[in-house]
């Protein structure tokens, strides 16, 4: 597989990328010398077919680069490679020897990129209630049902939403070493607004932190303390809709003729006549065609950023702006990008979110689509009979189509938005990666993947110690603070270490990716940078030692199915 002409946007491939229009990106195709003797860069401007011819860059005993400009005049420029040698194209999903559509090219974007520190990142996802409680007393709120801490969480019944196991930001505070120990370097807190639930997806103000979890002062506390362990802190906002508790949407319900009736959708939707998530009349849908609306969530989006949060990750991102005729998802998504400034904006996102990741709105996306996904079906080996959030069949990959899905996925979006997308094996709305593949040593060669792979990794607080569960709510366990006979001590070794190479390798951070070996039970791949060759083998079954073209290896991790190694030069 290295023996084909590749691109794929990295920094070995894109010298120059200009943030505003007028200069001339500088791009380079990699090809064995046999394998092109003339290339053509082909990139689209205002809408109409441009062809350029490249130029050798240089050259060595086996291969040659191709270099040619594109100029940066539309706020998204797509393109792709012509080689002569049978006449092959070269897009996002590799090299095709007749005419493909446009799709998949690469893609450039014009504007400021994510914040640098993000592509050093591990993320660490932490479900408030169920990580750590600092004993304070509260008075709970009727709703509440209160959980002895080492309960497990009922999971499916009418008290799901409203079980309180009592944690709240001043336990996180005082856990933040576990966090550093483990080498993350962000924090990603689910809701922390006022709400009638302990998930508070259903928020009834943006105003002020949930006393429940210490309010607006343990907040601060918080982000003073990460800070100054140099871990960014990223809040969940819920941009598609509020709680029904909301002092808008009481507002608008109790008075049609409020200014807050048009924050929402009261047309009559079946049953409750007004819009709302998934038809749950306690999350009534935002209406991003009001600017009244858009007036109120900037000043919520820029109040928590100016108070010190770091960016935000936006729940179901992919709804956002979007019902019936109404369909301004990219206009939001591009004002968030502007109220974020230099900070980070990452969006929740199911399914096939290519289309909405252009470059312009959300830095990245949590990437189910193009690797949870291809990950669990390639490695449940049989554990799993449903697919993740559907409730259809599950899939069982091969190592070859879970390669076509990943790379199926990178295609058509900057490479930018790929290397800002968060490459998760669970969170709190699936099963546990532990209880998908049943197996420590697949567990490992996932997060092997996860680390090594393009993308910026995010753990589920209690999955480096081996915490289990089958679907979403009876993943939210508490972690067991009281239990550590109870973790998997080898497996938070191989967590560590694998995080501690993701944080130290420049080609895990900005590298480009070559496939070098694919095969059904095994893969292997190279991220090269710069600075730095890496190579990664990962497998779902105990592997005899392949034949690889390359001479002199350094080992830098090894365990039962995933290996890496450091290539000289």
């Amino acid at each position: 597989m290295l023996s084909e002409p590749h691109h794929d946007g990295s920094e070995l491939y894109v010298l120059e990328r200009p943030e505003e229009p007028g200069a001339d990106a500088v791009l380079r195709l990699r090809a064995p010398r046999d394998q092109a003797a003339r290339v053509w860069l082909r990139y689209v401007l205002d809408g109409e077919p441009r062809t350029v011819e490249a130029v050798v860059d240089e050259e060595s005993a086996g291969e040659r680069w191709w270099r040619a400009e594109l100029p940066m005049q539309n706020a998204v420029q797509r393109y792709r490679w012509l080689v002569d040698v049978g006449t092959r194209w070269v897009n996002g999903t590799g090299i095709h020897d007749h005419d493909v559509p446009g799709a998949d090219d690469f893609v450039l974007a014009l504007g400021r990129p994510a914040p640098p520190w993000h592509v050093r990142s591990v993320v660490y996802e932490i479900f408030p209630d169920r990580f750590a409680s600092s004993g304070a007393a509260h008075e709970l709120p009727s709703w509440a049902v209160p959980r002895p801490w080492d309960a497990l969480p009922e999971g499916r019944g009418p008290t799901t939403p409203f079980e309180f196991f009592g944690g709240d930001l001043a336990g996180i505070e005082a856990h933040l070493d576990h966090i550093s120990g483990l080498g993350a370097n962000a924090i990603y807190l689910t809701p922390i607004f006022p709400a009638g639930s302990t998930h508070r997806y259903d928020a009834s103000s943006f105003e002020h932190v949930d006393p429940l979890l210490g309010g607006d002062d343990a907040f601060r506390s918080l982000l003073g303390a990460a800070h100054a362990r140099d871990i960014r802190v990223l809040g969940d906002l819920t941009m598609n809709h509020c709680g029904a508790g909301h002092e808008w949407f009481r507002r608008a319900l109790a008075d049609p003729s409020s200014p807050e009736r048009e924050l929402f959708f009261f047309d009559g939707s079946p049953p409750h006549g007004y819009a709302c998530w998934l038809g749950v009349d306690s999350l009534p849908t935002l209406n991003w065609g009001s600017p009244d609306l858009r007036r109120r969530m900037a000043h919520v989006f820029e109040h928590w950023l100016e108070a010190g949060l770091d960016g935000w990750r936006v729940d179901v991102a992919n709804m956002v702006g979007r019902n019936g005729l109404l369909d301004v998802n990219h206009d939001v998504a591009s004002l968030a990008r502007r109220l974020v400034g230099d900070k980070l904006l990452v969006a929740e996102h199911g399914h096939d979110f290519r289309p909405d990741l252009d470059g312009r709105g959300w830095h990245g996306v949590m990437n189910y689509a193009g690797f949870l996904r291809p990950a669990w079906w390639w490695l449940h080996g049989g554990t799993q009979t449903e697919e993740v959030f559907s409730r259809t069949p599950a899939p069982n990959y091969s190592g070859t189509e879970a390669v076509a899905v990943m790379q199926s996925f990178r295609a058509g979006v900057p490479w930018d938005a790929v290397a800002n997308s968060w490459t998760l094996l669970d969170s709190h709305d699936t099963a546990r990666f532990r209880t998908v593949t049943a197996s420590r040593a697949k567990h490992i060669a996932g997060i092997g993947l996860q680390m090594t792979m393009p993308g910026v990794p995010m753990v589920f607080a209690g999955d480096e110690v081996g915490l289990e569960g089958s679907w979403g709510e009876d993943a939210r366990r508490t972690m067991p603070w009281e239990d550590p006979e109870s973790w998997d001590a080898e497996l938070l070794a191989a967590y560590r270490a694998l995080i501690a190479l993701r944080r130290s390798s420049p080609a895990l951070a900005h590298g480009g990716l070559r496939w070098v070996r694919v095969a059904d039970d095994g893969i292997a791949y190279l991220r090269e940078s710069r600075d730095e060759r890496l190579l990664c083998l990962a497998a779902r079954v105990p592997q005899e030692p392949a034949a690889l073209p390359f001479p002199e290896l350094e080992p830098l991790h090894e365990s039962e199915l995933f290996r890496v190694w450091r290539l000289p030069g």
